[in-house]
């Protein structure tokens, strides 16, 4: 082997690992597959992170605060705070969600259904993501059989004991020709939900771990082979691997056809919320408009940061727009813009909040929460948050969720807007 002088700062093991590997070297390391969450860099360490980096900035007089002492007869304290919102048509007893997680082996059948659990209790809305169905297969209740859509959707209307939160059901483009949405619209599991109001779909565009790929996963070769009808493969990992890469397609959007696909939801599925999930892609404000303008109840917005996916290590740091700037970007429109992306406490998710986000989603930090504890983890987790929360909102003189605004958060200055003349 020859010898190479080392120069500071550069990588020379991530050299060597794809001088080892070909082309698997693109990827993380293959053991961490299914067992362990993967993503971007940590919060604080991405400079290019605007959240991280900007301040919650009180103010000294607090016009609001006089207000809600007046209503009580008494001082208000971060108690008084109120957190139940609207989050996608649903009503929400915290501006919180669960994000989506699908079919990987770290949100199996078993954490997923603890998620769901904790979340009905919670009254907060749960995502479930893409490729549970074309992976795991569909049993309608009558079957006899509950497979891990259906276990999900169960264990989170089972839980609920009231109208609060929902369920949204993500469809990706392998999910449309197994026809998931046509089944669950007519499966007795989900008319609890139907009936009051509850159930969403939500078209997914992207997400933020593979901005402008589909889904990348990893299957053994006889798995492969079984849903080889659905999906392409790629044996990136080496002819003697029992490995390969199993690629779903992203799906193909203009703005018309994004229009198309809102009415069509709309029309086929009447008695359902219509979601609509967004890559951070750098034209993010006007495909937000344009689900809007066209009926979507809510448009989802996963920043650069956010997703556990597997996906080659370069996009998790270099492709996409981080979560501030695709709030910069969007800002404050009167319509539900839901975020997600690295969101496990309260000053960051009081960040997106200000800056125009209804709610945030719980991702990794959810699935952490739930295979620490499958009973109470989430619902402790959502605790420490909800209080942060209160406490963070009461700092800047306000006393609901949805009185946060882009004044309460001091951007760096190459992000903050330009100063009005005059």
């Amino acid at each position: 082997m020859s010898t190479v002088l080392s120069a500071a700062g550069f990588p020379e093991e991530q050299v060597r690992h794809r001088a080892r590997h070909g082309a698997a070297g693109a990827f993380p390391a293959l053991d961490a597959y299914g067992s362990g969450l993967l993503g971007a860099e940590p919060a604080g360490s991405d400079p290019g992170d605007l959240l991280e980096r900007a301040r919650i900035v009180p103010p000294v007089f607090m016009p609001e605060r006089l207000k809600k002492l007046i209503d009580l007869a008494r001082e208000p304290l971060y108690t008084d705070v109120e957190l139940d919102t609207v989050v996608g048509g649903f009503a929400s007893r915290l501006p919180l969600y669960v994000s989506a997680f699908g079919s990987t082996q770290v949100a199996s059948r078993d954490l997923g259904e603890a998620a769901g659990r904790q979340a009905g209790r919670l009254g907060i809305p749960m995502v479930i993501g893409e490729n549970v169905v074309p992976v795991n297969g569909y049993r309608a209740a009558s079957d006899g059989g509950v497979s891990p859509l259906l276990g999900r959707i169960a264990a989170y209307a089972q839980a609920s004991k009231d109208a609060y939160g929902g369920v949204v059901v993500q469809q990706s483009t392998e999910d449309a020709d197994a026809e998931v949405w046509n089944l669950l619209y007519s499966d007795p599991v989900c008319e609890p939900l139907l009936a009051s109001g509850r159930l969403a779909f939500e078209l997914k565009v992207g997400q933020g771990a593979k901005p402008g790929l589909g889904g990348l996963t990893v299957l053994g070769r006889d798995a492969a082979a079984r849903v080889a009808e659905q999906y392409a493969t790629d044996p990136v990992f080496g002819a003697g691997s029992d490995r390969v890469l199993r690629i779903s397609s992203p799906g193909t959007f203009t703005e018309e056809i994004l229009r198309q696909q809102i009415r069509l939801m709309r029309n086929n599925f009447p008695r359902v919320k219509v979601w609509v999930k967004l890559h951070p892609g750098r034209d993010v404000a006007l495909a937000a408009a344009t689900a809007w303008a066209a009926g979507a109840d809510s448009v989802t917005v996963d920043g650069a940061e956010g997703g556990t996916a597997w996906a080659p290590s370069g996009f998790l740091g270099q492709v996409g727009l981080p979560l501030g700037e695709c709030l910069t970007r969007i800002g404050r429109t009167g319509n539900c813009l839901l975020a997600s992306g690295r969101i496990w406490e309260g000053t960051r998710a009081v960040k997106a909040l200000a800056l125009g986000a209804h709610a945030v989603g719980l991702g990794r930090a959810a699935l952490l929460a739930v295979d620490e504890d499958a009973e109470d983890g989430l619902v402790r987790l959502v605790e420490s948050i909800a209080l942060e929360l209160r406490l963070l909102i009461s700092a800047v003189g306000k006393y609901r969720v949805d009185a946060l605004d882009a004044e309460d958060v001091l951007l760096p200055p190459e992000a903050a807007p330009p100063a009005r003349a005059g």
